[in-house]
């Protein structure tokens, strides 16, 4: 941490930790469900139908949660549009501007992927899925741009979060560049975990499915416990402010349960028996990772200049 001065606390409330929570979750699910689409086998498109759902549903809550967490959160769409004008409020120097621009596409993209999803399943009696230009989403040409764009403002949304944090002058948030990616392995992983968890309630995945998006989340896990301790190297002189319930929660919670348990759990000799336990704690532990990092930062306060702890 450097010797300057830095701001008081935002004050976010629990709807933004939901937020980056929820947000990881929808842009991880969209990557794996568009690999799936474009890559897997004809067994596979139940999962991939499913990715394309719960990133939908994601990207809504995401909005939902961003605009009850305003001040004034009728003027929402102010952010989006000039009040005065009428055109497209968009500030390329400003995080929030672009953050909330990267929502909007990619609750769009998401969109289009679950109406497809949604026709492809085939449900006779929604006749507007039956309507060419939805039918045409499904196209190789249509759903590829789709799958493309959607991951890529879907990374955008999982490790924004993270760099968002980075941008501003608080602790920890400031002291790494490496919040983005640890956000972004996170949202892979915890998307992995929720399509697992949605598959065995909503319908019996194939078995070749659920062992690739096991695989997937050994991989994610393993990337983000890796930056999760670059992360906490990186902080320096701050990190002290881990020794305490912080660290306890960050070493227990998170680390232990969230990410080394889950890798032993999802082991190819365990994964068929305990993968929807593996899952469930790849949730939990993502969800901590986000409360602790955006809480944790409430124990440094400025006292002049420099770190001081309460």
């Amino acid at each position: 941490m450097s010797d300057t001065f830095f701001t008081s606390s935002p004050g976010w409330t629990w709807y933004i930790i939901l937020y980056f929570f929820v947000g990881g979750i929808a842009g991880g699910a969209f990557f794996l469900a568009a690999l799936l689409r474009a890559f897997g086998r004809p067994e596979d498109r139940p999962i991939a139908r499913l990715g394309y759902y719960v990133a939908c549903a994601g990207a809504i809550l995401s909005g939902l949660l961003l605009t009850v967490d305003l001040t004034r959160p009728e003027r929402f769409w102010h952010m989006l549009i000039q009040s005065n004008t009428g055109r497209l409020m968009f500030k390329y120097w400003s995080p929030m501007s672009v953050g909330a621009w990267g929502v909007l596409l990619f609750g769009l993209f998401s969109f289009l992927g679950a109406l497809g999803a949604a026709a492809e399943e085939g449900r006779p009696s929604w006749k507007p899925l039956q309507w060419p230009p939805v039918r045409a989403l499904n196209g190789r040409v249509v759903a590829g741009g789709i799958a493309v764009l959607g991951s890529v403002f879907g990374f955008f949304l999982a490790g924004y979060t993270g760099v968002l944090l980075a941008v501003t002058n608080r602790p920890i948030w400031a002291d790494s560049t490496l919040l983005g990616a640890l956000f972004l392995f996170s949202g892979i992983s915890t998307g992995a975990a929720s399509l697992i968890l949605l598959s065995r309630w909503r319908s019996p995945a194939h078995p070749g499915s659920l062992h690739w998006l096991a695989e997937s989340d050994r991989v994610a896990l393993a990337l983000e416990l890796l930056t999760l301790v670059a992360f906490l190297v990186s902080l320096g002189s701050v990190a002290r402010v881990f020794v305490g319930w912080w660290g306890l929660l960050l070493v227990l919670g998170v680390v232990g349960a969230g990410i080394v348990w889950p890798l032993v759990l999802e082991r190819p000799a365990a994964a068929h028996r305990h993968l929807a336990r593996a899952a469930a704690l790849v949730l939990a532990g993502g969800f901590l990772l986000r409360v602790v990092v955006l809480l944790s930062s409430e124990q440094i306060h400025a006292a002049g200049s420099g770190v001081a702890l309460p």
